[in-house]
């Protein structure tokens, strides 16, 4: 009896045992089910925010390719100090041809306006033509140029970076008088445009010494009277 006793004894004890065990395992895998869940979360998350960045650049790839991307807000550059191989003066200049031509006043040359420059320029181009000068120097990808991006044809110019049948060099080279180009007429005019820009500043230098004088005159003027004004009150108070 004891014996049978004993052996039930065991037996439940090996039981409980077992049961303990299974549930240890099976907390384990539910805990390593909970662990696995919770990386494939993690990586569904990151592949989604991976999945809208790409396609958000895709996105912005085909309104560009269809003409309909907002262009993006370009930092604020100092071009005296970014573009250094220049003179302020050459600067200006670019700055003044850059205004003539943006005839939208948006900052901006667009296609039209630089269809219309290189007409003036007398070196008309291809649409396509067009669209790849500006893609040439267009950094945002905006299919239109800003100041720094028509600073950068002039930039490249220098450099030596255009090819010989770039629009681009066209252009350049068409802003500057040019003998080779331009030929002896060319050179007779831009020359006669020189004196006659000399001769006018010639002018406006001799207009500022006549005021300059003027001015010295009517001082003298004033000193005389101010004396003449002192010797006649001395005169009375003596």
């Amino acid at each position: 009896m004891a014996s049978e006793e004993l052996a039930q004894k065991l037996q439940r004890r090996l039981q409980l045992e077992e049961s303990g065990a299974g549930a240890a395992a099976e907390g384990e895998a539910a805990a390593k089910g909970e662990e696995a869940a919770g990386e494939e979360a993690e990586r569904s998350c990151l592949t989604a925010s991976a999945g809208a960045e790409l396609s958000a650049k895709l996105c912005r790839r085909q309104d560009i390719n269809e003409g309909a991307a907002q262009p993006r807000r370009a930092a604020v550059f100092n071009p005296y100090t970014e573009f250094k191989e220049f003179s302020r003066r050459q600067i200006k200049d670019m700055e003044r041809m850059f205004r003539l031509y943006d005839s939208g006043r948006d900052g901006y040359i667009d296609l039209m306006e630089l269809k219309l420059m290189m007409e003036k320029l007398g070196a008309p181009q291809t649409h396509l033509g067009l669209k790849n000068m500006i893609k040439e120097v267009d950094e945002d990808f905006d299919g239109k140029l800003s100041f720094r991006e028509f600073l950068l044809i002039f930039h490249k110019a220098a450099a030596g970076e255009l090819e010989e049948d770039s629009g681009l060099l066209t252009l350049a080279k068409l802003s500057e008088i040019d003998v080779s180009i331009e030929g002896v007429k060319g050179a007779k005019n831009f020359f006669e445009a020189k004196v006659q820009a000399l001769s006018s500043a010639s002018k406006f230098e001799a207009e500022i010494k006549a005021e300059q004088d003027e001015r010295k005159r009517e001082e003298e003027e004033r000193k005389h009277r101010r004396a003449a004004f002192r010797e006649l009150k001395s005169a009375f108070t003596q």
